[in-house]
């Protein structure tokens, strides 16, 4: 690191210092998975109950995976010999390293890591360490241990352990550089099988990512590899390590890397800053693919490439510039689906399909997430995103699923996937947690006939709506109808990297010209005509409000569910709601319902954003309303009627009224389950309940909690959304309107904007 930094590098290293500090020392910890509340739960987690699995394991190690977290946890192992650019810090200091590499397997693929640091430096005795390991762990990362030993460790635990060994250093700089190289001469129209590599550096990573780009078409031939003392030929003075031999070339009298970059189409960097020369770049060929992947530096930074040869492609390891080769990017989900399946080993072929899945993923259009998290980006296939950045959520969806299937096919699975649409399933609930309980409302959209989902969206000039209208496409849950200008609209589907068209796959409603215009304000102004407003003014508002053109489309039949509210205010939008789609027959009046999802419960809360001081007796209808949407996400609704008060402990005005509520929703729908006035966390623990009331009506943990107050719902949900860290969120659903039509909040994201897509689409196939 530099010893006189610059303001920016000062900064960096402060705020890291302080991130590893505090609030908490370190990046990881141990959490339990199950309760231990009481006497029970300590019978059953330790003596006597835990002989019982300790016996079944002994008889069928197979049950290990069953009874124990072995199955999803992995040892990240180091010696501290060649920590990142920092070189031989040794063990101790090279733990902030593996703790952050715990952090990212857990973050993007779910996997749990016992962080490993070994104080040996002989590789037979790193061997037997880490080998008596295997009854622990189900799979080795091995990481930041130096060449050429890291290449007899990673070949002696492979043969002697039958669960996944992996060098990241090696492989996954391996797999993700050689899905840059396919990706980037598709670009150039090279072949790959007659490209001249010009290599920087022979250590570990360049003979892996040498071997994987072999295996896909480079011919060895055409290698030329230089480490610190020049090109490594045939015949060369002092001599080269055995895992050079292969690409050894025949003595033609070429020695520098200078001598070989020379006319090279493809430049592997895996050396050190600097190496790379913009005079000898602008000797390659045309067109040239580099790869500088030296960290913290490049063998030559972007900027000088591009002076040097703006025909060149150029891919970095660095976060600052486009094309980050980041091994993020492949082994947590090579490890997911290698554990999924049992894999004993990680093949060849395992690593071929990693690599095709993420070069595949960078030809995709860029998914929202990915849009969000790099905003202001051009992040469409070209020169400048050869491959997918880190926070692309498809990855683990696209390639645990072709590991998984090429160790079935490399022999090597002990537990194959049968089902592998289930199995995407479960991975897409983990990358969006509202997957589980979304799931019928999803089937119930994608089942409906075209003519009957056709949503309209009130901002469709909105990047978030045109990428939520792209998924609504692609999973055919809706036939959407976009608001808004069309040369704005076809701007910014260019922009995102959409591939719907107006006219074809969405339609588009022109506030400015639409032959329906005289019919939409002709019907807005019999309808407010005596709320004063003038035949100039009903005009107006259909030119200027696209949620007044959006619910006109509801009520004349031209859409049958509506969206609005990505921008402006909720209560605007709700009253052009209230004004032109109505009330439903029968409903007391509009309410709103919000769900929080997070691995441990699913909850609805209502009413969140329409009634300030609800009633006893709206409440139980409110109540009544949510409860019926709760079971159209095939979950039994559960409710609790919330308070201050813990069953009669408060005689104010509002614990009464919740009381009354309670009684009044009993018999409005007797075959709900209920109970209340109760504190929150009676409502969430039967076991606190059981303290308070004996005879209780509601069984275990409610998932609808009634709210007194728009105050008291809004504030617990708000609260709930950031406290719980990785909850996600569905919502607000409108509830008691003539026809579906939902109010969102500017907050709402793309994934919110498909889910509600998704539940318009089915309310209105339930009203039909």
């Amino acid at each position: 690191m530099p010893k006189n930094p610059s303001p920016a590098e000062a900064a960096l290293r402060d705020a890291a210092r302080e991130y590893h500090r505090a609030p908490t020392r370190g990046k990881i910890s141990v959490t339990p998975t199950k309760p231990l509340s009481n006497q029970r739960d300590l019978s059953l987690a330790y003596s006597p109950g835990v002989a019982y699995p300790c016996l079944d394991i002994q008889a069928d190690p197979t049950k290990a995976v069953e009874y124990t977290s072995r199955g999803n946890l992995v040892g990240v192992v180091t010696n501290g010999t060649a920590v990142l650019g920092l070189g031989d810090i040794g063990p101790l200091a090279g733990k902030p390293v593996m703790e952050g590499k715990g952090c990212l397997f857990k973050k993007f693929a779910g996997i749990d890591v016992f962080d490993i640091e070994l104080a040996e430096r002989d590789p037979d005795k790193l061997v037997d360490m880490i080998a008596a390991l295997e009854p622990t762990l189900g799979g080795i990362n091995l990481e930041d241990i130096k060449a050429p030993e890291c290449f007899y460790i990673e070949q002696k635990l492979r043969e002697r352990m039958n669960i996944p060994v992996v060098h990241d250093d090696q492989h996954g700089t391996a797999i993700i550089s050689t899905a840059a190289l396919l990706n980037g001469l598709e670009l150039v129209g090279k072949d790959i099988g007659k490209v001249k590599v010009a290599v920087s550096g022979a250590g570990a990573a360049a003979i892996a990512c040498l071997d994987v780009m072999v295996a896909l078409g480079v011919q060895p031939a055409n290698v030329f590899a230089c480490d610190s003392k020049g090109l490594i030929y045939e015949g060369r003075a002092g001599g080269f390590d055995a895992s050079k031999a292969r690409f050894a070339q025949p003595d033609t009298g070429l020695r520098s890397l200078a001598d070989v970059v020379n006319g090279a189409d493809v430049f592997l960097g895996c050396s050190a800053a600097g190496v790379l020369t913009p005079e000898m770049v602008k000797t390659m060929a045309k067109q040239p693919v580099i790869l500088a992947l030296a960290n913290p530096d490049p063998e030559i930074r972007p900027e000088d490439a591009k002076a040097a040869r703006p025909d060149c492609i150029i891919a970095t390891g660095r976060s600052d510039y486009p094309n980050q080769v980041n091994n993020v990017l492949c082994f947590p989900y090579i490890f997911r689906g290698a554990l999924d399946c049992g894999a004993t080993k990680i093949t060849e072929e395992m690593k071929l399909a990693c690599v095709r899945e993420i070069a595949a993923l960078a030809k995709a259009e860029t998914s929202a997430e990915v849009a969000a998290a790099y905003a202001g980006q051009d992040l469409q296939f070209g020169p400048e995103y050869i491959i997918p950045t880190p926070f692309d959520p498809r990855l683990i969806l696209r390639i645990a699923p072709a590991v998984a299937r090429a160790a079935v096919e490399s022999g090597v699975a002990t537990r194959p996937i049968e089902d592998m649409d289930t199995y995407c399933a479960s991975l897409e609930r983990f990358v969006y947690q509202t997957g589980m309980v979304m799931r019928p409302v999803y089937a119930t959209a994608k089942a409906i006939a075209p003519e009957r989902k056709r949503v309209a969206y009130a901002e469709g000039e909105n990047e978030r709506v045109l990428r939520a209208a792209q998924v609504a496409i692609d999973e055919r849950l809706a036939v959407p109808i976009l608001i808004g200008r069309p040369a704005v609209i076809e701007a910014r589907i260019k922009k995102a990297g959409l591939r719907m068209r107006l006219g074809q796959d969405v339609q588009c409603v022109d506030p400015e010209d639409d032959p329906r215009f005289r019919q939409y304000w002709e019907t807005y102004h019999g309808l407010m005509a005596r709320n004063g407003v003038s035949a100039e003014a009903a005009k107006a508002m259909v030119r200027r409000s696209t949620t007044t053109i959006a619910a006109l489309m509801v009520r004349l039949g031209d859409a049958d569910a509506m969206l609005c509210g990505t921008l402006g205010r909720f209560d605007t939008h709700l009253e052009h709601i209230r004004t032109i789609i109505g009330v439903e027959a029968g409903a007391p009046g509009f309410a709103t319902l919000n769900a929080i999802m997070t691995p441990e419960r699913t909850l609805f809360i209502a009413d969140t954003y329409v009634n300030d001081d609800p009633s006893a007796e709206l409440l139980a209808t409110i109540a009544k309303m949510a409860a019926e949407e709760v079971g159209n996400f095939g979950l039994p609704p559960k409710v609790a009627f919330v308070s201050h008060s813990n069953f009669g402990t408060s005689k104010r005005p509002s614990a009464q009224k919740m009381r009354k509520a309670r009684d009044l929703f009993r018999t409005l729908a007797p075959e709900v389950e209920c109970d209340g006035e109760m504190h929150g966390d009676n409502a969430l623990s039967a076991a606190l309940r059981a303290q308070s009331v004996p005879d209780s009506t509601l069984e275990g943990e409610a998932n609808l909690l009634i709210c007194p107050s728009l105050d008291a719902a809004n504030i617990l949900f708000n609260v709930l959304k950031i406290t719980v860290g990785h909850g996600v969120t569905i919502g607000p659903i409108l509830l008691g309107t003539a026809a579906p039509a939902h109010v969102l909040t500017p907050s709402a994201t793309v994934r919110r904007l498909v889910n509600m897509t998704a539940l318009a689409v089915a309310e209105a196939a339930s009203r039909q």
